[in-house]
């Protein structure tokens, strides 16, 4: 069943990609041949208008062809008024963002969706307190309810870490004990960790875990949508951070997953409920949008290179370069598909 609804997932994403590019490709006037979700040999197809609208048998991707535009063979040109390649650069450039664009706003969407239904945070109750640790040493205790840092309120347990982190010295605690409130002060302790891309980092501390208390915070209307803004924009600079640490080798190329780990990953989260699935299709959705932003030519943000050296230059590339070009741009690409099927199949047979 979870592999279903990983199915299931993957299918929407891409066509929300694809829609978004179909919806700007007609804006235009551009004909659209075909739009499937999936590669491969055609499982079902139904022609409405001039568009064939197909799923096919591999479900790894989709695609829109437009009149004029084949990726397949660049040299496929065709200069009729509802064609692709007869628009100007800058109409062709806000085709190619419109896919990515509605995977940011679908992943929006969801985080939307998610504020409304109620999102659990960790409270700010002690659950333990180390000992030989700052905390111990300030009188801290279990159960103790934490409300003030240096005078800012605590809600969630999230706050403690990151109002720690952001002054310097010592630091003035408000807690709530038994009915009673109690002032105290004491000095966090600076260790060394790792951050989510394995690089070493220092962070302070001051020796304490969560109880496990928690609260379920719904969002208004407007608190909504900027609780999905904020966490839209989070995704995609989790994203584009772990792409610029993958290219510096930072992030090794064996932490590269595939599509075997975005399925088992998505059935995991559909397992653990409908919240755990919004979240993981959101970062997905941002993942895609923001993948197919990278200037490799078989991807939008090859074509919207191509796009901005002809508005810049006020010519196109040559088609023996713009075949070369794209050739090498779907090598890169078949490799990163292959080096994370490789890892993945790695990671199976480690298990």
């Amino acid at each position: 069943m979870g592999i279903l609804v990983a199915i299931l997932v993957l299918s929407v994403l891409i066509f929300f990609h694809e829609l978004g590019h179909f919806a700007a490709a007609r804006f235009f006037g551009v004909r659209v041949d075909v739009f499937s979700i999936g590669f491969g040999k055609k499982l079902y197809s139904r022609t409405i208008g001039q568009t064939q609208w197909s799923i096919s048998a591999i479900p790894l991707g989709g695609y829109v062809k437009m009149k004029g535009q084949d990726d397949t063979d660049p040299s496929k040109i065709s200069y009729d008024e509802d064609s692709y390649n007869v628009k100007k650069p800058w109409q062709r450039i806000i085709i190619l963002l419109a896919g990515p664009f509605a995977n940011f706003l679908l992943a929006f969407v969801l985080y939307f969706a998610i504020a409304n239904i109620g999102v659990p945070k960790l409270l700010p109750h002690v659950g333990s307190v180390n000992t030989d640790s700052p905390a111990f040493r300030a009188g801290l205790q279990k159960e103790d309810k934490l409300l003030q840092i240096n005078g800012i309120d605590i809600k969630y347990w999230e706050n403690i870490g990151t109002y720690i982190n952001e002054v310097q010295g010592d630091i003035t605690l408000v807690v709530e004990r038994q009915n009673k409130l109690l002032t105290l002060q004491l000095k966090p302790k600076v260790i060394e960790d790792k951050n989510i891309f394995g690089e070493n980092i220092t962070r302070r501390i001051i020796g304490i875990s969560p109880s496990g208390a928690q609260i379920t915070v719904y969002f208004g209307f407007f608190e909504g949508l900027d609780y999905a803004w904020e966490e839209t924009k989070k995704a995609s600079l989790l994203i584009v951070q772990s792409v610029q640490k993958l290219i510096t080798g930072v992030v090794g190329a064996d932490k590269l997953g595939g599509i075997i780990t975005i399925v088992d990953v998505t059935a995991q989260a559909s397992s653990a409920g409908i919240l755990a699935l919004f979240f993981f299709t959101a970062l997905i959705s941002v993942n895609l949008g923001v993948l197919n932003l990278l200037p490799i030519p078989a991807l939008d943000g090859g074509h919207i290179m191509f796009n901005l050296y002809e508005m810049i230059t006020g010519k196109t590339a040559s088609e023996q370069a713009m075949m070369y070009i794209t050739m090498v741009g779907w090598a890169m690409l078949i490799s990163l598909m292959m080096l994370g099927l490789y890892n993945d199949i790695n990671r199976l047979i480690g298990e």
